[in-house]
């Protein structure tokens, strides 16, 4: 073996454990993990508050309750998903900063595409699968606004929340991958529940 094959070799070794060390080693994961998945909990019990204060809107637009655990998937798995993929564009350099950056805005506008069409399809099924259960719906037109106001609104709320958390905690010398799902499950939770709520009560008026 060459002496620079030597060197390398020990250079890698070295980048291996400062990396096994700050990032990746058990203490680190459970110390950066631990507090936000404690309030990933906390989030989910705050957005069961608020699905039982929505019964008026449950009683008022059947199907509702069919499509409420649906918007709550949907919006998590997106975001979630989005945060990870800033956390990887973070981690290689190619975002350092919110710029009107391809990589940035494609992420985002991809996330929000998605909850476009999905809500849609959301809005479709919901009503297809309550009709079909032999339950009373309101309507394919108006749960499928229902899931897009509250899926596109959202959606767009978390988009920046997740860019913001992202940047910030890896500013602060955290792993992005280690926080901001937990912390974007936590916050998805409670708007999108929220936005349910805002956009039962806008369908009502109309």
């Amino acid at each position: 073996m060459s002496p620079r094959s030597s060197s390398d070799d020990h250079d890698t070794s070295d980048i291996e454990e400062i990396y096994l060390g700050d990032y990746a080693s058990i203490g680190s994961i459970i110390k950066e993990a631990l507090p936000f998945q404690f309030m990933a909990i906390i989030g989910g019990i705050f957005a069961g508050m608020i699905l039982s204060n929505m019964t008026d809107e449950i009683q008022l637009i059947p199907g509702l309750i069919v499509i409420a655990p649906a918007v709550l998937g949907m919006r998590g798995n997106i975001s979630c998903t989005l945060g990870s993929r800033l956390g990887s564009a973070i981690h290689m350099g190619l975002i350092t900063k919110i710029e009107n950056n391809p990589e940035l805005t494609n992420n985002i506008g991809g996330s929000l595409l998605l909850s476009l069409m999905l809500s849609i399809i959301l809005g479709i099924l919901g009503h297809l699968m309550t009709v079909m259960m032999g339950m009373e719906s309101a309507g394919a037109l108006t749960l499928t606004l229902i899931a897009v106001i509250a899926g596109v609104s959202s959606g767009i709320i978390l988009s920046v929340v997740t860019v913001f958390i992202a940047l910030s905690v890896f500013r602060f010398g955290f792993d992005p991958d280690n926080v901001v799902t937990p912390s974007i499950a936590t916050i998805g939770d409670i708007v999108s529940m929220l936005m349910l709520f805002i956009a039962a009560k806008v369908v009502l008026m109309l």
